[in-house]
């Protein structure tokens, strides 16, 4: 009752001064910041880093190793289980989580004891632009992480156009190889192969990184194999018995830098030029297979 005598009051007090002099313009409300975050993912940490805010980082998730300054932060904990009594020392006022990777369990009981929880949406390349700017959004750190975005973006722009006018290549990208897992079309990883002039074989499937089986592969016959370094130098060996499959005859099969192309941040510049200067030598491996089957 009390605050709303007082907001009459003030409404009064306001008319009667409109009657005998001009009212002055007021300055706009500062948007709020946070200064304390943490992260929920190695990659949210590279993110805050390129946007510039580094220095409101508390805390971080496990395999947070770059860059060098995350990994003397505090770890909380992964995606999946969260250090609360650790948290509760740190004292952020915004954890940062990644869609696609942090339960929505976890989120809701990091919410249910009153925690600010901002979800951080990473599929696409259009959404690594669109993470940075937001963290910078959050943190003040507008300026900053503008100009980290866009430096992505026209550096992508540029790896484009240089590979626009290559042969189209037939790809198949392994996730994991027990189970068998791959992406879609939806994922940056085929945005990546598509911008480097080739054609994910399963693009067409429905789930983010689906489980296919070792026939469908052969059926679709790729000419190039890709993986991460963390598959290990034997990650293709057990395509070796399928000696007719593209990828086999023309000798296709690459190794891509786990991080860079496993984590959707600023690196995947790194990832782009590697798939492109794979699918590059892939095409003259092709060109010479083919020239000694005629």
């Amino acid at each position: 009752m009390r605050a709303c005598f007082l907001a009459l009051i003030s409404i009064a007090l306001s008319c009667l001064c409109a009657c005998t002099e001009k009212p002055q313009p007021q300055p706009e409300p500062e948007a709020s910041t946070y200064a304390r975050l943490v992260t929920l993912a190695p990659s949210l940490t590279e993110l805050v880093f390129a946007a510039g805010a580094g220095d409101t980082l508390v805390g971080v998730s496990a395999f947070s190793n770059y860059p060098a300054d995350a990994e003397e932060l505090p770890i909380i904990g992964d995606a999946f289980v969260v250090d609360q009594e650790q948290l509760a020392v740190l004292q952020p006022d915004l954890l940062l989580v990644w869609q696609s990777g942090t339960p929505a369990h976890v989120v809701d009981e990091l919410r249910g004891v009153g925690y600010n929880v901002e979800v951080i949406r990473t599929r696409t390349l259009a959404d690594v632009a669109s993470a940075l700017r937001r963290i910078g959004e959050l943190t003040g750190y507008t300026s900053e992480a503008n100009e980290a975005a866009t430096n992505f973006q026209n550096g992508m722009r540029s790896i484009e156009a240089r590979y626009a006018r290559t042969e189209d290549m037939r790809v198949f990208y392994q996730v994991d190889r027990r189970p068998l897992y791959t992406i879609n079309g939806e994922h940056y990883v085929s945005e990546l192969i598509a911008l480097c002039g080739g054609n994910n074989v399963f693009d067409d499937l429905n789930a983010l990184a689906p489980a296919v089986d070792v026939e469908a592969v052969v059926e679709r016959d790729p000419e190039v194999m890709l993986a991460s370094t963390d598959a290990g130098a034997d990650a293709f060996g057990e395509w070796d018995r399928w000696s007719h499959v593209a990828a086999n005859r023309y000798q296709n099969r690459f190794l891509m830098p786990a991080d860079e192309i496993g984590r959707a941040t600023p690196r995947l510049l790194v990832a782009a030029q590697a798939v492109c200067e794979a699918l590059q030598e892939a095409r003259k491996r092709r060109a010479l297979a083919l020239a000694n089957e005629e």
